[in-house]
């Protein structure tokens, strides 16, 4: 099998963001008086979409969160990021060389990931390339956001049996 195209996962591949965001979190859900450690909603979240982390969330505080919880969680995690948020170390020697066509698929909000890559200036490289969960509803571990990358991308048609996945 002859590899066409490289796809890459945003947060915590592409860009340092997940303990970013999840410390994010923890520090406002202790404000609604839920005392988390970094370390559980890392474990916990990644990966996963907002509604979940929200149920979590509510389950755990045995209370609804209020109706701008996510628009508030999502403002401030945007201002960590600009002042904190880099490349994951490594990346653009590693992007730099791939002699083949590449692409973002991620579970995160399209803006959210064109602000990430955008602010760690690894947007170009993906400009028109990057795809999410939420253009199709579908998220990780079910292959639909891969195949859908794969498809728009290339042009071709791919199942699921044409994919090596690699977490190196």
């Amino acid at each position: 099998m002859q590899t066409e195209l490289v796809i890459f996962d945003c947060d915590g591949v592409l860009v340092d963001s997940e303990g970013l965001g999840n410390r994010v979190l923890v520090e406002f859900v202790a404000e609604f008086g839920l005392a988390m450690k970094l370390e559980e909603a890392i474990l916990l979240f990644k990966g996963c979409k907002m509604a979940d982390c929200v149920a979590v969330i509510e389950q755990r505080l045995g209370k609804k969160m209020p109706q701008d919880f996510v628009t508030q969680l999502r403002s401030r995690t945007a201002e960590a990021f600009e002042r904190e948020l880099r490349p994951v170390e490594g990346i653009e020697a590693a992007l730099d060389k791939i002699n083949l066509p590449i692409c973002v698929a991620s579970s995160g909000p399209p803006e959210k990931i064109k602000f990430a890559l955008r602010i760690t200036n690894l947007l170009p490289r993906f400009e028109g390339r990057i795809f999410s969960s939420y253009e199709i509803g579908s998220w990780k571990a079910v292959p639909d956001l891969f195949l859908y990358a794969a498809k728009t991308a290339t042009g071709e048609k791919f199942n699921a049996f044409d994919f090596k996945i690699s977490n190196q």
